[in-house]
């Protein structure tokens, strides 16, 4: 029975709490809220922090003798207490996970019900040392610090069992070759009286039957003896010449449903059912450079943002579209950014092909919370470990204790806390993060593990980079260099990009130009003005529409030239970027190239470009030349493709004002490679220019063709 739809809620005092679970309590003259929903979507509690008391009436029929009855709360942000009938049932605590609690005696006790359910999720008082592993969506400079995501945010409903219960299924492809996978599998079973069980799994494609042993590719049966109360159960199933699952770049996603039946031993009847959609697969991360089934990939990726700051209002229509909009960008890669996501999500990405970096949902400081993340993360594994397309696990997104004002930039002392965070031992960062990663090893020895996201590579605790370059330090043109003097920071680059101002822009009341509220939409939609004052001055421009138009041209020359950068540096060391970021959560001004209406950004077909499977690319010309002056760079073609380009020719011709010139390179391309195919070596004539400088390449082979053009300029002597 599902308990969604129409509830009663009321903002939670002592006197309330006290009358809330008894059944004959008034609540006629509390208001509405859906289930599932967020309490910050109903006009009567659109500014309320909470807490929020629930209450909802059903009528259900007791469960019948040999079996039992459950309750589950699918997701609550993010701490509650629950009632049934007057009676305390427990306590949740953990957004993205289910809670379930037994209810078979308060079920058979009476038929009319009432449900009771105290929501709390507290803005949190120090937010450098935070208590709620809620992640992006209370602690982020892309989602409005005042937003308050608490609320039963997923379903809720009644189910039964007979007299074993399995609590959870845990489904893991430990190992995949063209000849063998291995499926591990986890059940936790709970049963009021101990004795035998028997344990049936069944292993089919997806498109084949749903029942165990109906055209199964594999079948394992097992006796189990239990005890009373909680038992954990692990076995493995091999699969014989398997139909393996790839990213989309690499080959087709067919996908097997397990199913695992428990029964009491001698008894045909089923007293559990449960089933998971996954993938045969073995991916794996070599610093930071993927194999996946034995074949290296060079990851293209970008972070995502929450589909909706209002989970619960994203629609599977919404997350698949997102995931699609990824793939046509090239991107084989997605970064669930400091938040696990709905399941919708996983599913897509499974479909399509998309590979998923996930983030647990911690972001910056945190403060004695050690025991909760810990738990949370074996529930992260436990709800997401048979996705096929989950790489890697990743624990905590810097781990600095920081707290930037929105819509600032750090200043010296805020900037002085962050590099010491880098290097500096910390709680957060060599104990809490330390315990997380060994516990999403000890859940899932399948994926690589990293402890935390953005702490510079470093022989204790570093990591992964992110690297600013033409928004919060340097100029985007120093990018490039750096990678070049410092290898180790290259290896993988998972945060880069700058702000640009949205298409979808109402919000910002463009018609006031230029005297917009500039504190209103720092304060609440993320804008950086003191750091657009820098890169892309408002006050250069006339009408909003140019400034628009000139941050995203901006962020699309940033993006491309920093992706053209790191794939200059494929395996060598880099092994792949997630740019910052895909989407937006709100309408807001961030570093997406999707805003909240899923409008592209000029960035958008930007990074397209520069994620096309064969491009060709060259060192970036300086922003001015002298006439006389050397102009030398390399010029580079890469492949993403598994097969060889033959017969390849790579054409460069330069342009100035009175003259141009040409070059031609012939040779082949290796699969999944990075070459250099020429060098273009010139002095610019004494009498070139003044004015533009254009570089225009071309790469031709049997049945394809790419092109790349750069601009520069003959500056003016004397």
């Amino acid at each position: 029975m599902e308990l969604g739809g129409s509830w009663r809620a009321t903002e939670s005092t002592d006197s309330v709490r006290r009358s809330l679970a008894e059944a004959d309590f008034d609540d006629s003259d509390w208001a509405d809220i859906r289930v599932p929903g967020h309490w910050r979507s109903e006009p009567a509690f659109a500014g309320s922090n909470g807490p929020i008391v629930y209450r909802r009436r059903f009528n259900a029929e007791g469960p019948e003798q040999g079996t039992r009855g459950f309750l589950t709360f699918s997701g609550i942000f993010y701490q509650g207490d629950v009632w049934l009938d007057g009676e305390y049932v427990g306590d949740t605590e953990g957004y993205f996970f289910p809670h379930t609690f037994e209810i078979t005696e308060a079920l058979r006790a009476r038929r009319d019900h009432v449900l009771a359910v105290e929501v709390a999720c507290p803005p949190q008082a120090d937010r450098r040392s935070k208590r709620n592993l809620t992640g992006v969506f209370q602690h982020w400079d892309c989602i409005d610090p005042d937003w308050n995501p608490g609320g039963i945010w997923a379903g809720v409903r009644l189910e039964e069992t007979g007299p074993i219960r399995m609590s959870s299924l845990k489904v893991l492809c430990r190992e995949a070759s063209a000849e063998r996978a291995t499926l591990e599998l986890e059940v936790e079973l709970d049963t009021a009286e101990p004795g035998s069980v028997q344990l049936d799994t069944a292993v089919h494609r997806e498109d084949g039957g749903s029942n165990v042993g109906s055209g199964a590719v594999a079948h394992h049966r097992q006796d189990q003896t239990l005890s009373a109360g909680h038992n954990v159960v692990r076995w493995r199933v091999a699969i014989e010449r398997p139909d393996l699952w790839w990213p989309r770049a690499l080959g087709s996603q067919p996908r097997h449903e397990v199913v695992v039946e428990v029964r009491p031993s001698g008894r045909l009847e089923v007293s559990d059912r449960r089933r998971a959609v996954t993938g045969l697969r073995q991916i794996k991360l070599r610093k930071f450079v993927a194999t996946v089934n034995g074949e290296r990939l060079f990851l293209k990726g970008a972070n995502y943002a929450p589909t909706r700051r209002a989970m619960a209002e994203a629609t599977a229509e919404d997350i698949e579209r997102d995931v699609l909009l990824a793939r046509d960008a090239g991107l084989d890669l997605l970064r669930v950014h400091a938040h696990i996501g709905r399941p919708e999500l996983y599913d897509a990405a499974d479909r399509h092909g998309m590979l998923i970096w996930q983030d647990l949902p911690l972001q910056w400081g945190y403060g004695q919370v050690r025991r909760q993340a810990v738990a949370q993360a074996g529930q992260a594994v436990a709800l997401l470990g048979h996705h096929p397309s989950i790489a890697l696990w990743c624990g905590h997104n810097e781990p600095m204790a920081i707290d930037p004002a929105p819509g600032s930039r750090a200043g010296a002392r805020e900037t002085a806390r962050l590099a010491a965070g880098h290097v500096l031992p910390t709680w957060n960062k060599t104990a809490l993060d330390r315990s997380i990663r060994r516990a999403l090893d000890r859940a899932d020895g399948s994926r690589t593990v990293i402890a935390h996201s953005g702490v510079l590579p470093h022989p204790a605790w570093g990591t992964d980079s992110h690297l600013y370059f033409g928004w919060y330090h340097g100029e985007e043109r120093e990018f490039a260099g750096m990678l070049a003097r410092f290898p180790v920071v290259a290896r993988f680059v998972s945060e880069f990009g700058a702000q640009a101002v949205p298409e979808s822009a109402d919000f910002m009341k463009p018609e006031r130009w230029p005297n917009l509220d500039w504190d209103d939409l720092g304060a609440h939609h993320s804008l950086q003005k003191r750091i657009f004052d820098t890169r892309v001055p408002p006050a250069e421009f006339t009408t909003f529409e140019e400034w628009q138009r000139a941050t995203q041209e901006y962020q699309a020359t940033l993006l491309r030239h920093h992706i053209e950068a790191l794939r200059r540096l494929k395996y060598r060391p880099t092994g792949g970027f997630c740019l910052f970021m895909l989407n937006d959560s709100q309408p807001a001004v961030t570093w997406s190239v999707l805003d909240h209406d899923r409008v592209a950004k000029a960035g958008y077909h930007a990074v397209a470009r520069a994620c096309a499977p064969v491009i060709i690319t060259a060192d970036r010309p300086a922003e001015s030349y002298k006439p006389g002056e050397r102009f030398e760079l390399h010029v580079h073609a890469i492949s993403d493709l598994r097969t060889a380009l033959p017969d390849m020719t790579a054409e460069a011709s330069l342009h100035w004002p009175g003259g141009e010139r040409s070059w031609r390179f012939e040779g082949s391309l290796d699969p999944d490679s990075c070459s250099r195919v020429g060098r273009i070596n010139m002095t610019l004539p004494a009498a070139a220019g003044p004015g533009p400088l254009v570089l225009e390449l071309a790469l031709r082979w049997r049945g394809g063709e790419a092109t790349n053009r750069y601009t520069s300029e003959v500056a003016t002597v004397g």
